[in-house]
This record gives C-alpha cells, sequence and structure tokens, in this order.
C-alpha cells in the first residue's frame, strides 16, 4: 500500500481554496489540515474538504509532511522558513517573495533541510506547454498575453508580480540564456502600483520577447506566440489548444496542436505530491521561481523609476 502523503494549505484566499479542493481530490495526498488568519474561514473550508482547520502556525507544521503557501507575497520567506526549519517540503506560491534575497534564504534552507521547494508557476504544467517543448529548439521571438478582468485580490503587488512573472519565467525556461537588456513600461489605472505592462527582453543569444499583462481588460486572454528558424507556434493557455506553422518549400502549413486537456493546478499539486514523496527536484524549483522574480522585480524598478520622473 502507498502511503498517501500528509499535505496542508496555509492561507485559503481564492487561490488556496483551489489547493484545499484539488489536494482533497488527489489519490495520492491526505490533506490533514488548513490554516488562515481567518479561522472562521479555515473552519468552513474544512467542512467542505473533509479536513481539519486548525489555529496556529504551529499547530499546523506539526499536522503535515507537505504544505502549500497561498498568503499574501509578503508573508511567504515567515511562513515557508517555519515549515522549511521543521523538515516540511513546501509549494510557495508565486512569487516566491517579494524580494530575492527573501527567496535565495528559503533556497538555502529548503537544501539545508533536505526539504523540496517548489514555486507555483502554474502555467509550467499546463498540458499545452508540453508540446511547446516538444517543438521548439531554437526561439528567436516570443510574443505572450495575459490579460484578466480586476481580480481584487493580490492588490499588494503590481500586475508584473501578479500575472506576468507567470510568462517571465516560462520565456526563461524556454530561451535558457542570460537576459542582456529590458524595456518596460507600465501603467497604474485601479491601484497606486502598475495595473497593464509591457515588458521586451533581449537575450544574450539574440532571442528577443515581447510580454504584455493586464489586469483590467474586459476579457481574459492567456497565449503565447514562439517563432524559430522553421516554425511558428501559437498557442493557448485557456483553450489549451492552438496551431504549428510550418515551412514547406515556399508555403507555410499549419498543423492542429491536439493537447491531451488537464487542469494545471491538479497537475501542479500531483507532481508537488509526488516530489514530497520521493525527495525529487520539482519542476520548477527555489531556483527557477528567484529567477523569474529577479527578472520581475527589474522590470517593476524600470517602470517606478519612469513614474517618478514623470
Amino acid at each position: 500500500m502507498v502511503m498517501k502523503v500528509k499535505t496542508g494549505v496555509v492561507g485559503v484566499g481564492a487561490i488556496g481554496r483551489n489547493h484545499a479542493r484539488v489536494y482533497a481530490g488527489l489519490d495520492t495526498v491526505d490533506l490533514v489540515a488548513i490554516h488562515d488568519a481567518d479561522y472562521g474561514r479555515a473552519c468552513g473550508l474544512a467542512e467542505e474538504f473533509g479536513t481539519e482547520a486548525v489555529a496556529t502556525l504551529e499547530e499546523f507544521v506539526e499536522c503535515v509532511e507537505a504544505a502549500s503557501v497561498a498568503t499574501p507575497t509578503t508573508t511567504h520567506r515567515e511562513i515557508a522558513t517555519k515549515l522549511l526549519e521543521a523538515g516540511r517540503h513546501v509549494l510557495v506560491e508565486k512569487p516566491i517573495s517579494d524580494s530575492v534575497d527573501d527567496a535565495k534564504a528559503l533556497i538555502d534552507l529548503a537544501a539545508a533541510r533536505g526539504c523540496v521547494l517548489q514555486v507555483g508557476h502554474i502555467e509550467r504544467f499546463n498540458p499545452v506547454m508540453s508540446r511547446l517543448e516538444e517543438v521548439l529548439d531554437s526561439p528567436r521571438f516570443i510574443e505572450c498575453h495575459r490579460l484578466s478582468p480586476f481580480p481584487k485580490r493580490s492588490l499588494d503587488i503590481g500586475v508584473v508580480l501578479d500575472l506576468m512573472i507567470h510568462d517571465l519565467e516560462i520565456v526563461l525556461h524556454l530561451v535558457n540564456s542570460p537576459v542582456a537588456s529590458i524595456d518596460a513600461v507600465g501603467v497604474p489605472v485601479l491601484t497606486r502600483r502598475e495595473d497593464i505592462a509591457n515588458a521586451r527582453l533581449r537575450f544574450e543569444n539574440g532571442c528577443v520577447a515581447n510580454i504584455t499583462a493586464s489586469r483590467i481588460s474586459p476579457e481574459r486572454l492567456r497565449k503565447i506566440r514562439v517563432f524559430q528558424g522553421d516554425a511558428y507556434l501559437s498557442l493557448d493557455y485557456q483553450d489549451q489548444g492552438g496551431w504549428i506553422y510550418r515551412r514547406d518549400g515556399l508555403e507555410i502549413v499549419r498543423e492542429e496542436v491536439l493537447v491531451e486537456r488537464d487542469e494545471p493546478l491538479k497537475c501542479e499539486l500531483a507532481a508537488f505530491a509526488e516530489c514530497a514523496a520521493k525527495g525529487s527536484l520539482p519542476k520548477v524549483s527555489g531556483l527557477q521561481g528567484a529567477a523569474a522574480l529577479d527578472v520581475a522585480l527589474a522590470i517593476t524598478r524600470l517602470i517606478e523609476e519612469q513614474a517618478a520622473g514623470d
């Protein structure tokens, strides 16, 4: 009989609630505890998903072997540190923290304790990514669009750290080359931070990525287009499909991308549970999460400098 990983969730707002829902349905996981600053909310979700709400983080740590941290970004280091110090495996939602120094501290602590530290960059577990990775070998230009209506959450950070960071992590993964330069612009609309932003990244290998994110759009859109010498791929994360365009002589032929659809969060949390059980390296490690954070913060600084100069 395979032992289930005793798992829990810290922070059960919009994102954490979904973590609890998915854990409750995974065969490899035993959802044993939920902790939230709002104990009443934790109790309600615990009843819904057949688990226990605990009032303190210390009680929570004693219950679990692995945990998702889905609290505000500014609390990630403090909460993840307590879990890692106790030898618990951690999946921390993106961004990994609000500073690169904090991210490095978590990475070092996880390594010292022999714990898994995974960062919740969910699109890496979207089935379209597997197809993209199969076809790509030398991307030259990447274009990403990620648009959503105003979320009324994550207002402690701007759209770069809220949404764009998903695409930054993917682009860094696909290009696998140091960033040579960054241009960026951002505009605050409904909050004091940027609600719409665009960044243009040039890499040392010559690849260029143009990334747009907005959380004030009337529509939801999550698409990536990648160009390389022999093909152009247009993929939709939301619909989990798309097209590949290839050169055939003097013509361009189009081939539909066939994807076996699945819920990315379920794939992500199942992979985390497997890593926790085996002690294996996660697909999105602390180092990769920190690299995406580093670029996102550089973009944010550029936007803030422009705002200060206006």
